[in-house]
Protein backbone atom coordinates (compact mmCIF):
# COMPACT_ATOMS: atom_id res chain seq x y z
CA UNK A 1 0.00 0.00 0.00
CA UNK A 2 1.25 3.47 -0.91
CA UNK A 3 2.49 5.53 2.06
CA UNK A 4 0.54 8.69 2.74
CA UNK A 5 2.49 11.82 1.77
CA UNK A 6 2.44 14.32 4.64
CA UNK A 7 3.62 17.91 4.06
CA UNK A 8 4.72 19.59 7.31
CA UNK A 9 4.46 23.36 7.72
CA UNK A 10 6.16 24.48 10.98
CA UNK A 11 8.41 27.50 11.57
CA UNK A 12 10.13 26.18 14.73
CA UNK A 13 12.86 23.82 13.56
CA UNK A 14 13.01 21.63 16.70
CA UNK A 15 9.25 21.18 16.74
CA UNK A 16 9.30 20.48 13.00
CA UNK A 17 11.99 17.80 13.50
CA UNK A 18 9.97 16.12 16.24
CA UNK A 19 6.84 16.08 14.03
CA UNK A 20 8.82 14.60 11.10
CA UNK A 21 10.17 11.81 13.32
CA UNK A 22 6.72 11.12 14.72
CA UNK A 23 5.11 11.06 11.26
CA UNK A 24 7.75 8.78 9.77
CA UNK A 25 7.59 6.59 12.82
CA UNK A 26 3.90 6.08 12.08
CA UNK A 27 4.80 4.83 8.61
CA UNK A 28 4.03 7.93 6.60
CA UNK A 29 6.26 9.73 4.07
CA UNK A 30 7.33 13.38 4.35
CA UNK A 31 8.04 14.96 0.92
CA UNK A 32 8.97 18.34 2.43
CA UNK A 33 9.12 20.54 5.53
CA UNK A 34 8.54 24.29 5.12
CA UNK A 35 8.36 27.18 7.53
CA UNK A 36 6.22 29.85 5.83
CA UNK A 37 2.75 30.10 4.34
CA UNK A 38 4.16 31.19 0.98
CA UNK A 39 6.39 28.11 0.79
CA UNK A 40 3.49 25.89 1.83
CA UNK A 41 1.43 27.07 -1.14
CA UNK A 42 4.30 26.53 -3.62
CA UNK A 43 5.28 23.07 -2.32
CA UNK A 44 1.64 21.96 -1.97
CA UNK A 45 1.00 22.77 -5.63
CA UNK A 46 4.21 21.03 -6.69
CA UNK A 47 4.07 17.84 -4.60
CA UNK A 48 0.30 17.44 -4.09
CA UNK A 49 0.59 15.67 -0.71
CA UNK A 50 -2.21 13.59 0.78
CA UNK A 51 -2.34 15.61 4.02
CA UNK A 52 -0.83 18.93 5.15
CA UNK A 53 0.02 19.41 8.83
CA UNK A 54 -0.13 23.20 9.20
CA UNK A 55 0.94 25.40 12.12
CA UNK A 56 -1.25 28.49 12.38
CA UNK A 57 1.39 31.02 13.50
CA UNK A 58 4.10 31.16 10.82
CA UNK A 59 6.87 33.47 9.69
CA UNK A 60 6.26 35.54 6.59
CA UNK A 61 3.40 37.66 5.25
CA UNK A 62 0.62 35.09 5.57
CA UNK A 63 -0.17 32.80 8.46
CA UNK A 64 -1.24 29.16 8.38
CA UNK A 65 -4.97 29.93 8.14
CA UNK A 66 -4.53 32.12 5.05
CA UNK A 67 -2.22 29.54 3.48
CA UNK A 68 -4.68 26.70 4.25
CA UNK A 69 -7.56 28.66 2.73
CA UNK A 70 -5.61 29.25 -0.49
CA UNK A 71 -4.54 25.60 -0.68
CA UNK A 72 -8.08 24.27 -0.15
CA UNK A 73 -9.73 26.66 -2.58
CA UNK A 74 -7.14 26.15 -5.33
CA UNK A 75 -5.82 22.61 -4.89
CA UNK A 76 -8.50 20.89 -2.73
CA UNK A 77 -5.81 19.45 -0.44
CA UNK A 78 -6.86 18.58 3.15
CA UNK A 79 -5.24 20.54 5.98
CA UNK A 80 -4.89 19.55 9.64
CA UNK A 81 -3.93 22.36 12.02
CA UNK A 82 -1.21 21.69 14.61
CA UNK A 83 -1.26 24.66 16.95
CA UNK A 84 -0.94 25.84 20.52
CA UNK A 85 -3.69 28.41 19.97
CA UNK A 86 -7.27 27.54 20.91
CA UNK A 87 -8.84 30.97 21.47
CA UNK A 88 -12.30 31.66 20.00
CA UNK A 89 -11.12 34.13 17.36
CA UNK A 90 -8.51 31.69 16.00
CA UNK A 91 -11.04 28.84 15.96
CA UNK A 92 -13.56 30.94 14.04
CA UNK A 93 -10.96 31.92 11.43
CA UNK A 94 -9.81 28.32 11.12
CA UNK A 95 -13.36 27.00 10.66
CA UNK A 96 -13.85 29.10 7.52
CA UNK A 97 -11.03 27.17 5.78
CA UNK A 98 -12.88 23.85 6.35
CA UNK A 99 -9.96 22.05 8.07
CA UNK A 100 -9.93 18.27 8.29
CA UNK A 101 -8.51 18.27 11.82
CA UNK A 102 -7.40 20.60 14.64
CA UNK A 103 -4.79 19.27 17.14
CA UNK A 104 -3.55 21.28 20.09
CA UNK A 105 0.12 21.04 20.96
CA UNK A 106 1.53 19.05 22.64
CA UNK A 107 0.07 15.81 21.23
CA UNK A 108 1.07 12.15 21.14
CA UNK A 109 1.56 9.72 18.27
CA UNK A 110 -1.78 8.00 18.75
CA UNK A 111 -3.70 11.28 18.60
CA UNK A 112 -1.74 12.35 15.50
CA UNK A 113 -2.24 9.02 13.72
CA UNK A 114 -5.99 9.01 14.43
CA UNK A 115 -6.33 12.57 13.16
CA UNK A 116 -4.31 11.87 10.00
CA UNK A 117 -6.27 8.70 9.17
CA UNK A 118 -9.62 10.37 9.79
CA UNK A 119 -8.58 13.43 7.80
CA UNK A 120 -7.47 11.26 4.87
CA UNK A 121 -10.72 9.26 4.92
CA UNK A 122 -12.78 12.43 5.14
CA UNK A 123 -10.75 13.94 2.26
CA UNK A 124 -11.39 10.87 0.10
CA UNK A 125 -15.12 11.07 0.78
CA UNK A 126 -15.08 14.78 0.10
CA UNK A 127 -13.25 14.13 -3.17
CA UNK A 128 -15.82 11.55 -4.26
CA UNK A 129 -18.62 13.89 -3.30
CA UNK A 130 -17.09 16.73 -5.28
CA UNK A 131 -16.56 14.45 -8.27
CA UNK A 132 -20.17 13.37 -8.07
CA UNK A 133 -21.30 16.98 -7.78
CA UNK A 134 -19.22 17.91 -10.84
CA UNK A 135 -20.63 14.89 -12.68
CA UNK A 136 -24.20 15.84 -11.76
CA UNK A 137 -23.57 19.49 -12.57
CA UNK A 138 -22.19 18.53 -15.99
CA UNK A 139 -25.29 16.45 -16.68
CA UNK A 140 -27.63 19.26 -15.59
CA UNK A 141 -25.73 21.79 -17.72
CA UNK A 142 -25.74 19.57 -20.79
CA UNK A 143 -29.36 18.35 -20.85
CA UNK A 144 -31.79 20.15 -23.11
CA UNK A 145 -34.35 20.88 -20.37
CA UNK A 146 -34.42 23.81 -17.98
CA UNK A 147 -33.63 22.78 -14.39
CA UNK A 148 -34.15 24.85 -11.24
CA UNK A 149 -33.53 23.42 -7.76
CA UNK A 150 -34.87 25.08 -4.61
CA UNK A 151 -34.54 24.44 -0.88
CA UNK A 152 -37.38 23.82 1.58
CA UNK A 153 -38.08 27.55 1.66
CA UNK A 154 -38.34 27.51 -2.15
CA UNK A 155 -35.14 29.55 -2.49
CA UNK A 156 -33.05 28.89 -5.58
CA UNK A 157 -29.98 26.72 -5.02
CA UNK A 158 -29.24 25.82 -8.64
CA UNK A 159 -30.22 26.91 -12.14
CA UNK A 160 -28.80 25.41 -15.32
CA UNK A 161 -28.00 27.29 -18.52
CA UNK A 162 -31.15 26.22 -20.32
CA UNK A 163 -33.24 27.55 -17.43
CA UNK A 164 -31.29 30.82 -17.60
CA UNK A 165 -31.91 31.05 -21.35
CA UNK A 166 -35.64 30.29 -21.14
CA UNK A 167 -36.42 32.50 -18.13
CA UNK A 168 -34.06 35.37 -18.92
CA UNK A 169 -32.58 35.24 -15.38
CA UNK A 170 -28.97 34.36 -14.49
CA UNK A 171 -28.22 32.00 -11.60
CA UNK A 172 -25.98 34.60 -9.95
CA UNK A 173 -28.90 37.05 -9.88
CA UNK A 174 -31.38 34.73 -8.18
CA UNK A 175 -29.27 32.38 -6.05
CA UNK A 176 -30.72 32.08 -2.52
CA UNK A 177 -33.75 34.17 -3.53
CA UNK A 178 -37.35 32.87 -3.32
CA UNK A 179 -38.37 31.41 -6.66
CA UNK A 180 -41.82 32.99 -6.65
CA UNK A 181 -40.21 36.38 -6.14
CA UNK A 182 -39.03 36.55 -9.74
CA UNK A 183 -40.59 33.61 -11.60
CA UNK A 184 -44.09 32.19 -11.75
CA UNK A 185 -44.19 28.45 -12.53
CA UNK A 186 -47.73 27.05 -12.41
CA UNK A 187 -48.12 24.01 -10.15
CA UNK A 188 -50.81 21.33 -10.44
CA UNK A 189 -50.66 18.79 -7.63
CA UNK A 190 -51.24 15.12 -8.27
CA UNK A 191 -51.36 13.33 -4.88
CA UNK A 192 -49.50 10.09 -4.45
CA UNK A 193 -51.29 6.82 -3.81
CA UNK A 194 -50.78 5.77 -0.25
CA UNK A 195 -47.89 8.16 0.45
CA UNK A 196 -47.15 11.73 1.38
CA UNK A 197 -46.22 14.43 -1.14
CA UNK A 198 -45.72 12.83 -4.55
CA UNK A 199 -44.22 13.99 -7.74
CA UNK A 200 -46.03 17.10 -8.85
CA UNK A 201 -46.53 17.23 -12.58
CA UNK A 202 -47.97 19.80 -14.93
CA UNK A 203 -48.00 18.36 -18.40
CA UNK A 204 -48.28 21.70 -20.14
CA UNK A 205 -48.39 25.29 -18.94
CA UNK A 206 -47.05 28.76 -19.70
CA UNK A 207 -43.74 30.04 -18.32
CA UNK A 208 -43.68 33.78 -17.65
CA UNK A 209 -40.26 35.12 -18.68
CA UNK A 210 -38.23 38.08 -17.42
CA UNK A 211 -39.10 40.25 -20.42
CA UNK A 212 -42.83 39.78 -19.92
CA UNK A 213 -43.24 37.04 -22.51
CA UNK A 214 -44.83 33.61 -22.10
CA UNK A 215 -43.37 30.33 -23.34
CA UNK A 216 -45.44 27.13 -23.59
CA UNK A 217 -43.63 24.45 -21.59
CA UNK A 218 -43.97 20.84 -20.55
CA UNK A 219 -42.82 20.44 -16.98
CA UNK A 220 -42.55 18.29 -13.91
CA UNK A 221 -42.00 19.50 -10.35
CA UNK A 222 -40.63 16.89 -7.95
CA UNK A 223 -40.17 17.25 -4.20
CA UNK A 224 -36.80 16.26 -2.70
CA UNK A 225 -37.34 14.07 0.36
CA UNK A 226 -35.03 13.13 3.18
CA UNK A 227 -34.71 9.69 4.77
CA UNK A 228 -37.71 10.44 7.02
CA UNK A 229 -39.85 11.60 4.06
CA UNK A 230 -39.50 15.25 5.09
CA UNK A 231 -39.33 17.58 2.13
CA UNK A 232 -36.28 19.82 1.94
CA UNK A 233 -36.50 21.13 -1.61
CA UNK A 234 -37.93 20.84 -5.09
CA UNK A 235 -36.62 20.17 -8.59
CA UNK A 236 -38.33 22.07 -11.40
CA UNK A 237 -37.75 20.61 -14.87
CA UNK A 238 -39.31 22.28 -17.89
CA UNK A 239 -39.01 22.02 -21.66
CA UNK A 240 -39.73 24.59 -24.35
CA UNK A 241 -42.48 23.14 -26.54
CA UNK A 242 -42.99 26.04 -28.94
CA UNK A 243 -41.74 23.98 -31.89
CA UNK A 244 -43.96 21.07 -30.91
CA UNK A 245 -46.96 23.37 -30.54
CA UNK A 246 -46.31 24.82 -33.97
CA UNK A 247 -46.03 21.33 -35.47
CA UNK A 248 -49.24 20.26 -33.74
CA UNK A 249 -51.07 23.29 -35.10
CA UNK A 250 -49.77 22.62 -38.60
CA UNK A 251 -50.84 18.98 -38.23
CA UNK A 252 -54.32 20.03 -37.11
CA UNK A 253 -54.63 22.40 -40.06
CA UNK A 254 -53.42 19.70 -42.43
CA UNK A 255 -55.89 17.22 -40.95
CA UNK A 256 -58.73 19.75 -41.28
CA UNK A 257 -57.83 20.30 -44.93
CA UNK A 258 -57.69 16.56 -45.48
CA UNK A 259 -61.05 16.09 -43.80
CA UNK A 260 -62.58 18.86 -45.88
CA UNK A 261 -61.23 17.35 -49.11
CA UNK A 262 -62.41 13.89 -48.03
CA UNK A 263 -65.88 15.19 -47.20
CA UNK A 264 -66.03 16.93 -50.56
CA UNK A 265 -65.07 13.73 -52.35
CA UNK A 266 -67.66 11.73 -50.42
CA UNK A 267 -70.38 14.26 -51.26
CA UNK A 268 -69.39 14.15 -54.92
CA UNK A 269 -69.67 10.35 -54.92
CA UNK A 270 -73.02 10.52 -53.17
CA UNK A 271 -74.30 13.07 -55.68
CA UNK A 272 -73.20 10.83 -58.56
CA UNK A 273 -75.23 7.96 -57.13
CA UNK A 274 -78.31 10.10 -56.57
CA UNK A 275 -78.17 11.47 -60.13
CA UNK A 276 -78.78 7.91 -61.35
CA UNK A 277 -81.76 7.52 -59.03
CA UNK A 278 -83.75 10.77 -58.91
CA UNK A 279 -86.46 9.16 -56.77
CA UNK A 280 -84.05 8.67 -53.90
CA UNK A 281 -82.24 11.98 -54.34
CA UNK A 282 -81.09 13.20 -50.92
CA UNK A 283 -81.64 9.79 -49.29
CA UNK A 284 -78.00 9.26 -48.35
CA UNK A 285 -77.64 12.81 -47.03
CA UNK A 286 -80.76 12.45 -44.86
CA UNK A 287 -79.63 9.06 -43.56
CA UNK A 288 -76.26 10.60 -42.76
CA UNK A 289 -77.92 13.46 -40.89
CA UNK A 290 -80.09 11.15 -38.77
CA UNK A 291 -77.25 8.69 -38.17
CA UNK A 292 -74.96 11.45 -36.89
CA UNK A 293 -77.76 12.79 -34.66
CA UNK A 294 -78.33 9.30 -33.20
CA UNK A 295 -74.60 8.84 -32.59
CA UNK A 296 -74.48 12.22 -30.84
CA UNK A 297 -77.55 11.36 -28.78
CA UNK A 298 -75.74 8.18 -27.70
CA UNK A 299 -72.77 10.35 -26.70
CA UNK A 300 -70.23 8.71 -28.95
CA UNK A 301 -66.95 10.59 -29.26
CA UNK A 302 -66.64 13.32 -31.86
CA UNK A 303 -64.36 11.33 -34.17
CA UNK A 304 -66.73 8.37 -34.20
CA UNK A 305 -69.71 10.60 -34.94
CA UNK A 306 -67.80 12.00 -37.92
CA UNK A 307 -67.17 8.45 -39.15
CA UNK A 308 -70.89 7.58 -38.88
CA UNK A 309 -71.76 10.73 -40.82
CA UNK A 310 -69.20 9.97 -43.54
CA UNK A 311 -70.39 6.37 -43.92
CA UNK A 312 -74.00 7.53 -44.07
CA UNK A 313 -73.20 9.86 -46.96
CA UNK A 314 -72.07 6.90 -49.14
CA UNK A 315 -73.77 3.88 -47.61
CA UNK A 316 -75.53 3.17 -50.94
CA UNK A 317 -72.47 3.72 -53.15
CA UNK A 318 -72.80 0.12 -54.38
CA UNK A 319 -76.04 1.04 -56.19
CA UNK A 320 -73.87 2.63 -58.87
CA UNK A 321 -73.65 -0.90 -60.33
CA UNK A 322 -77.42 -1.47 -60.18
CA UNK A 323 -79.18 -0.72 -63.51
CA UNK A 324 -81.05 2.61 -63.41
CA UNK A 325 -84.27 0.99 -64.63
CA UNK A 326 -84.33 -1.23 -61.57
CA UNK A 327 -83.67 1.66 -59.22
CA UNK A 328 -86.51 3.72 -60.74
CA UNK A 329 -88.95 0.88 -61.47
CA UNK A 330 -92.43 2.00 -60.36
CA UNK A 331 -93.83 -1.47 -59.73
CA UNK A 332 -92.92 -4.27 -57.37
CA UNK A 333 -89.44 -5.70 -57.90
CA UNK A 334 -89.00 -9.32 -58.92
CA UNK A 335 -86.88 -11.74 -56.89
CA UNK A 336 -84.06 -11.42 -59.43
CA UNK A 337 -84.22 -7.62 -59.37
CA UNK A 338 -84.24 -7.65 -55.56
CA UNK A 339 -81.20 -9.93 -55.51
CA UNK A 340 -79.41 -7.49 -57.82
CA UNK A 341 -80.18 -4.58 -55.50
CA UNK A 342 -78.96 -6.59 -52.52
CA UNK A 343 -75.52 -6.81 -54.12
CA UNK A 344 -74.98 -3.10 -53.44
CA UNK A 345 -73.57 -3.78 -49.95
CA UNK A 346 -70.88 -6.08 -51.37
CA UNK A 347 -70.19 -3.76 -54.30
CA UNK A 348 -69.90 -0.79 -51.95
CA UNK A 349 -67.39 -2.69 -49.84
CA UNK A 350 -65.36 -3.64 -52.93
CA UNK A 351 -65.24 0.00 -54.04
CA UNK A 352 -64.17 1.35 -50.65
CA UNK A 353 -61.99 -1.40 -49.15
CA UNK A 354 -58.72 -0.10 -50.62
CA UNK A 355 -59.31 3.53 -49.66
CA UNK A 356 -57.61 4.59 -46.40
CA UNK A 357 -60.20 6.27 -44.19
CA UNK A 358 -59.74 7.24 -40.53
CA UNK A 359 -62.71 4.92 -39.85
CA UNK A 360 -63.76 1.43 -41.05
CA UNK A 361 -66.01 2.94 -43.73
CA UNK A 362 -65.91 -0.09 -46.05
CA UNK A 363 -67.00 -2.44 -43.27
CA UNK A 364 -69.74 -0.05 -42.10
CA UNK A 365 -71.16 0.12 -45.64
CA UNK A 366 -70.82 -3.65 -46.02
CA UNK A 367 -72.87 -4.34 -42.88
CA UNK A 368 -75.56 -1.64 -42.99
CA UNK A 369 -78.28 -4.12 -44.06
CA UNK A 370 -77.39 -6.73 -41.43
CA UNK A 371 -79.87 -7.32 -38.58
CA UNK A 372 -79.30 -8.34 -34.96
CA UNK A 373 -81.23 -11.58 -35.35
CA UNK A 374 -79.21 -12.67 -38.42
CA UNK A 375 -82.01 -12.01 -40.96
CA UNK A 376 -80.09 -9.29 -42.77
CA UNK A 377 -77.66 -9.48 -45.67
CA UNK A 378 -75.13 -10.14 -47.15
CA UNK A 379 -73.60 -12.32 -44.36
CA UNK A 380 -76.45 -12.89 -41.86
CA UNK A 381 -74.35 -11.39 -39.04
CA UNK A 382 -75.80 -11.29 -35.53
CA UNK A 383 -75.61 -8.99 -32.53
CA UNK A 384 -72.14 -7.69 -31.69
CA UNK A 385 -70.76 -9.12 -34.93
CA UNK A 386 -72.27 -6.03 -36.55
CA UNK A 387 -70.39 -2.75 -36.11
CA UNK A 388 -72.18 -0.19 -33.94
CA UNK A 389 -71.93 2.34 -36.77
CA UNK A 390 -73.66 -0.10 -39.15
CA UNK A 391 -76.41 -0.72 -36.60
CA UNK A 392 -76.98 3.05 -36.34
CA UNK A 393 -77.15 3.51 -40.12
CA UNK A 394 -79.52 0.54 -40.50
CA UNK A 395 -82.05 2.22 -38.18
CA UNK A 396 -81.64 5.61 -39.84
CA UNK A 397 -81.95 3.96 -43.28
CA UNK A 398 -85.29 2.33 -42.43
CA UNK A 399 -86.72 5.49 -40.85
CA UNK A 400 -85.70 7.71 -43.79
CA UNK A 401 -86.89 5.21 -46.43
CA UNK A 402 -90.33 4.79 -44.84
CA UNK A 403 -90.81 8.53 -44.37
CA UNK A 404 -90.04 9.28 -48.03
CA UNK A 405 -91.96 8.73 -51.28
CA UNK A 406 -90.92 5.96 -53.66
CA UNK A 407 -92.10 5.30 -57.24
CA UNK A 408 -93.65 2.01 -56.21
CA UNK A 409 -95.47 3.37 -53.12
CA UNK A 410 -96.42 6.57 -51.32
CA UNK A 411 -94.54 7.55 -48.16
CA UNK A 412 -95.91 5.64 -45.11
CA UNK A 413 -94.80 8.56 -42.93
CA UNK A 414 -92.61 9.06 -39.90
CA UNK A 415 -95.10 7.57 -37.43
CA UNK A 416 -95.17 4.24 -39.28
CA UNK A 417 -91.39 4.38 -39.68
CA UNK A 418 -90.95 4.75 -35.93
CA UNK A 419 -93.50 2.01 -35.33
CA UNK A 420 -91.48 -0.29 -37.62
CA UNK A 421 -88.22 0.14 -35.71
CA UNK A 422 -90.11 -0.15 -32.42
CA UNK A 423 -91.58 -3.47 -33.62
CA UNK A 424 -88.08 -4.79 -34.39
CA UNK A 425 -86.41 -3.28 -31.31
CA UNK A 426 -84.11 -5.78 -29.63
CA UNK A 427 -84.64 -8.33 -32.38
CA UNK A 428 -83.63 -6.70 -35.64
CA UNK A 429 -82.57 -3.30 -34.35
CA UNK A 430 -80.32 -2.29 -31.44
CA UNK A 431 -82.49 -1.20 -28.47
CA UNK A 432 -80.26 1.71 -27.45
CA UNK A 433 -80.20 3.03 -31.00
CA UNK A 434 -84.00 2.78 -31.34
CA UNK A 435 -84.45 4.61 -28.02
CA UNK A 436 -82.07 7.36 -29.16
CA UNK A 437 -83.95 7.70 -32.44
CA UNK A 438 -87.28 8.00 -30.64
CA UNK A 439 -85.92 10.72 -28.34
CA UNK A 440 -84.75 12.71 -31.35
CA UNK A 441 -88.17 12.73 -33.00
CA UNK A 442 -90.46 12.82 -29.96
CA UNK A 443 -88.48 14.98 -27.51
CA UNK A 444 -86.04 16.99 -29.60
CA UNK A 445 -88.12 17.69 -32.72
CA UNK A 446 -85.64 16.23 -35.20
CA UNK A 447 -86.49 16.76 -38.86
CA UNK A 448 -84.78 15.73 -42.09
CA UNK A 449 -85.20 19.21 -43.59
Amino acid sequence: MKKLQILIVEDESLVAKDIVNMVRGLGYSVPAVVSTGEEAIVIAEKTRPDIILMDIVLKGRIDGIEAAQHIWENFSLPVVYLTAYADEATLQRAKVTEPFGYILKPFDERELQTTIEMAFFKAQMEKKLRERERWLSTILRSIGDGVIVTDQENRVTYMNRVAEFLTGWKQAEVLAKPLDGFLQIPVQDKPAKGKGPAEVTVNESLLATRDGGAIPIEQSISPIHGEKEEMFGRVYIFRDIRSRKKSEEELRESYARHQKALAGSIQAIGLTIEMRDPYTAGHQHRVSKLSAAIAEEMRLDKARIEGVKMAGDIHDIGKIYVPAEILSKPGKLSDIEMSIIRTHSQVGYDILKNIEFPWPIAQIVYQHHERLDGTGYPNNLKGEEILLESRIISVADVVEAMSSHRPYRPAPGIEKALAEIKRGQGAQYDSDIVDACFRLFQEKSFTFD
